[in-house]
């Protein structure tokens, strides 16, 4: 199996800080491994954490929950009909809540009743966290739908934390250098030193987020025919 387990890279963290369970037991462990895998996330946007949520929009009701588990929204859009089969789509123009208030209040004029019709923009209130909760925020929407409209959000959601439950994901088998140099900063932070480790150990995260960034947001958004080959200049010798 290409990329490192869970199980192999604990044993790893304490063979290279030369340590034991006695002094990064299982549970600090955890906490080292969670860390280094929420900086990598807030670090570089991953195209395995991309998800698309799918449903209808309420009549009358001007807002609609985040998606369970997301972290940001790349955009939403919205379908004329009930079904994506025979909708057009329009994609929503993102605004602030204070601007969405604005745009509604001009519509409707003071103590008017809401102006209902197939929205044109969204906005995020509230935490918006995407916890599945009531109280997490989510969307509000203008103007208000004036029917069941079909919708997909498309948003990144939080990856699937490595863990002794869960022994491999998208980072550890595929990108196992990154999480390894992460989880060393994090744990030299944590054992205090030796700072010269610690120095080195951040400049390869460093290298390596850069690559990994590079495939991501680089060559992970680009094609060859359209965009046409990458080419790197290489300086010829001095005569």
């Amino acid at each position: 199996m290409a990329g490192i387990s869970y199980s192999t890279l604990v044993t790893q963290l304490r063979n290279y800080t030369e340590t034991d369970a006695n002094v990064l037991s299982t549970d600090v462990l955890e906490n080292i491994i969670l860390n280094a895998q929420s900086r990598i996330c807030q670090d570089v946007p991953i195209d395995a954490d991309r998800h698309m949520q799918e449903g209808n929009l309420v009549t009358d009701k001007n807002s609609i929950y985040a998606p369970s588990g997301a972290i940001f929204t790349r955009g939403i859009e919205v379908f004329d009909s009930t079904s994506v089969a025979t909708g057009t789509l329009r994609w929503l123009i993102k605004k602030d809540v204070t601007w969405l208030a604005e745009y509604i209040e001009d519509l409707t004029g003071s103590g008017a009743a809401d102006v209902t019709g197939m929205p044109k923009y969204y906005a995020m209130f509230g935490g918006a966290t995407g916890d599945g909760s009531t109280t997490s925020g989510g969307y509000m929407l203008a103007p208000t739908p004036d029917a069941n409209y079909f919708f997909r959000a498309h948003y990144d959601k939080r990856p699937a934390t490595l863990e002794s439950s869960n022994q491999t994901n998208y980072i550890s088998v595929n990108y196992p250098q990154l999480l390894l140099y992460a989880c060393l900063v994090e744990a030299y932070g944590y054992l205090k030193g030796p700072m010269d480790m610690l120095t080195l150990y951040e400049q390869k995260y460093k290298d390596s987020v850069q690559t990994f960034a590079s495939q991501q947001v680089g060559r992970r958004r680009r094609d060859d025919y359209t965009d046409g080959t990458v080419r790197i200049k290489i300086d010829s010798p001095s005569p």
